[in-house]
This record gives structure tokens, sequence and C-alpha cells, in this order.
């Protein structure tokens, strides 16, 4: 019987061999998904993919790309913006 921490659905479970050839049920975390683009939905570059507790531990500059909005918006999706706010000036 699994831990019952075990039983979400944020737990992977993987089979690995044990001693005398059997087979254990081992569970790891699930990936978290990529980082998503707020306006077209495009997977972000430059972005880790990790839990909070993970990102947290890193720099300020491995979190997110070093321009306006990174980490939020793709680059031809802030080009539009800008060009857009430079219109509305």
């Amino acid at each position: 019987m699994p831990a019952p921490r075990f039983k979400s659905g944020s737990f992977k479970k993987i089979s690995k061999r044990g001693p005398g050839n059997k087979t254990l049920a081992h569970h790891r975390r699930s990936k978290v998904s990529k980082a998503k683009c707020g306006a077209c939905g495009a997977l972000l570059n430059g972005v880790p993919r990790g839990r909070k507790i993970e990102i947290a531990k890193l720099s300020k500059t491995e979190k997110r790309p070093e321009r306006p909005y990174g980490g939020f918006l793709c680059p031809k999706c802030l080009k539009r913006l800008m060009i857009e706010k430079a219109r509305n000036l």
C-alpha cells in the first residue's frame, strides 16, 4: 500500500527492479509544464522548468530573460505590444 502522500496526481509511478528481481513501485514528482506566452500560448525560451521551490533557489538572471515582460510574453508578442504602445503615445 502506498503512503497517503503518494496517492495524489502530483506523483508519477516508476517501476524499478529490486533485490531478487522483484518489481518495485517508486514514486517521483511529475514534471511541471513548460512556461507559455500569456498572449499567444507559445512556449517560452530561457525560462527554467521546475517546481516553485526549485526556481526560488535560482538567481534572478536564471529565472527569466532580461527584457521587458521576460518570462511572460514571447518576443513576437512583445514586439507587437511595443509597437502598439508607441502608436498610442
